[in-house]
């Protein structure tokens, strides 16, 4: 187990664990008082992304064990699995989020109280980006799958109080003007497009997890940048790329490289050699790799 990853990580996840569920709970009770829809959308969809936090906190020390027969890809798909339902089970939400709105909206839509929420949203935004700030400084050393999830998510929750802000600024500047007919629409409105601005990150990530699941090669880029390491580091052997196998699943790549020898010899300590400069070059580029030199037959 890499230690000083794993306590990163833990760190991490411990303090957005904190901020999730004072963020959590304060949503859940403001809701409740101002009766904003947007609040409401804002504090459902952080609800389940609390909820769906946990299981992915007690994983963790389980991904740092080294893979045996038994389990080969150790809990790596696992983490793949659980990354993909809580996408998916977000992706619902946000769903149901934006039909909901839209049929507020059918019903001729309703008013809130445009200054308590300003200063709510307000007061939630510079809360989410001292959080968030001090998340970001601390994954300056390390960045997993599971902690670049909760980064995202604290921006999101910055650019929706931000924007949410701007909107019910709006409403005050509209309520002594002849367009003050489209105030009781401003609401739910604005939870549809908070709504729609969360709806592309699950979108992307349950594409992703899926193709790790079933095992397929990463995307061309990333195929093209280890071939590229790869080519320039047997160039100086007798051997040639014959075929590069790789799989991600979770943090972990596997590599395995195919070569042909260009005289029919075989050297094991070149293999070693070889294995050992793909490793360093491609250490620092991805969470935790395995090389494999294979001799094509």
């Amino acid at each position: 187990m890499d230690d000083k990853k794993y306590k990163t990580e833990n760190k991490i996840l411990r303090l957005s664990l904190t901020g999730t569920i004072i963020f959590t709970v304060v949503e859940v009770i403001a809701a409740f008082f101002l009766g904003s829809k947007t609040v409401i959308a804002d504090g459902i969809f952080d609800l389940f992304d609390l909820l769906l936090l946990l299981p992915m906190f007690i994983l963790v020390p389980f991904l740092y064990k080294p893979v045996s027969e038994k389990k080969p890809y150790g809990f790596s798909q696992i983490e793949s699995l659980l990354v993909l339902i809580k996408y998916l089970i977000l992706l619902a939400v946000v769903i149901n989020m934006i039909t909901s709105n839209v049929k507020v909206l059918l019903n001729g839509g309703h008013t809130v109280n445009a200054i308590s929420v300003l200063a709510y949203e307000s007061s939630l935004c510079f809360f989410c980006m001292l959080t968030f700030l001090v998340l970001k400084h601390l994954s300056r050393s390390y960045s997993s799958m599971m902690i670049q999830s909760e980064l995202y998510l604290w921006k999101v929750d910055i650019v929706s109080t931000l924007g949410i802000s701007v909107a019910f600024l709006l409403q005050i500047f509209l309520t002594n003007t002849t367009l003050k007919f489209i105030i009781p629409y401003i609401d739910s409105t604005v939870a549809i497009l908070v709504s729609l601005f969360l709806v592309k990150e699950p979108v992307v990530q349950i594409i992703k997890t899926l193709k790790e699941l079933v095992l397929f090669s990463p995307d061309k880029e990333v195929m093209d940048e280890i071939r590229d390491v790869v080519n320039e580091d047997i160039q100086n052997y007798d051997y040639s790329l014959d075929f590069l196998d790789v799989t991600q699943t979770g943090r972990k790549t596997w590599i395995e490289v195919y070569v042909k020898s260009k005289s029919d010899t075989l050297k094991i300590k070149e293999f070693k050699t070889i294995q050992e400069h793909i490793t360093k070059d491609l250490e620092n580029k991805f969470d935790q790799i395995s090389v494999e030199i294979v001799p094509a037959i």
